[in-house]
């Protein structure tokens, strides 16, 4: 089975061995060049997207194109998972490299839910994880400063690499900005600021947390 992709993937985001297998057979394999949308929000919800290979962003927009970034997935993960519910797509799904989907229809999908009460807890599991993590986001977007935000999102997109926490596959100012909230130039501007303080070492393609990130900026 491929590996999680996405930094902060937990077990309950990834699909066994034994699920994958399972709904395989219902399953239709279709492959994505990079940056293509592949559902848009809006959109008619017909069918669970299991990720093979490659990575994409999940987000929501408004009528001026800004955009929001609620997700990163990859390898082993999967979405479209409230196509239960028939209603439209909640958010829009870009690749952010070429990517490989199995893609089960609704009807099968349901079909597989009701004959499988371990996946059902599953997929409850990553609900209402999901739930939780918004929630935390709410709260974020409503009671921290932009600078808060911007640390949580620098720790939360860390991983341990020699004894060192290094943010992998730098995102773009414009992606962190679209992920917190804020402007490119308010990031471009913290960004600075903290390598100028010793705080963070910002290469090309990745960022070094040279020590703790102050509480407060």
């Amino acid at each position: 089975m491929p590996k999680p992709g996405s930094k902060d993937a937990s077990p309950d985001d990834v699909l066994s061995d034994a699920e994958l297998k399972a709904l395989c057979p219902r399953a239709i394999v279709r492959s994505f060049a990079k940056n293509t949308v592949v559902v848009s929000e809006g959109d008619r919800t017909d069918s669970l997207y299991i990720i093979v290979s490659g990575r994409v962003r999940i987000y929501v927009s408004d009528d001026q194109g800004k955009e929001m970034i609620l997700n990163q997935a990859g390898a082993g993960e999967y979405f479209g998972e409230m196509v239960i519910d028939a209603e439209p797509r909640s958010a829009s799904v870009m690749t952010l490299e070429p990517t490989r989907f199995l893609v089960v229809p609704k009807e099968d999908f349901a079909a597989f839910l009701a004959k499988s009460p371990e996946f059902a807890l599953h997929l409850i599991r990553k609900l209402i994880r999901r739930v939780r993590g918004l929630t935390h986001d709410i709260k974020s977007l409503a009671l921290m400063d932009v600078y808060g935000r911007v640390a949580r999102m620098l720790l939360e997109l860390a991983v341990e690499r020699e004894g060192a926490l290094v943010i992998e596959d730098r995102p773009t100012q414009q992606e962190m900005a679209n992920r917190v909230g804020a402007s490119r130039e308010m990031i471009s501007r913290i960004l600075t600021e903290l390598a100028a303080g010793g705080y963070i070492e910002v290469a090309r393609d990745r960022i070094t947390i040279a020590r703790a990130l102050p509480r407060a900026w």
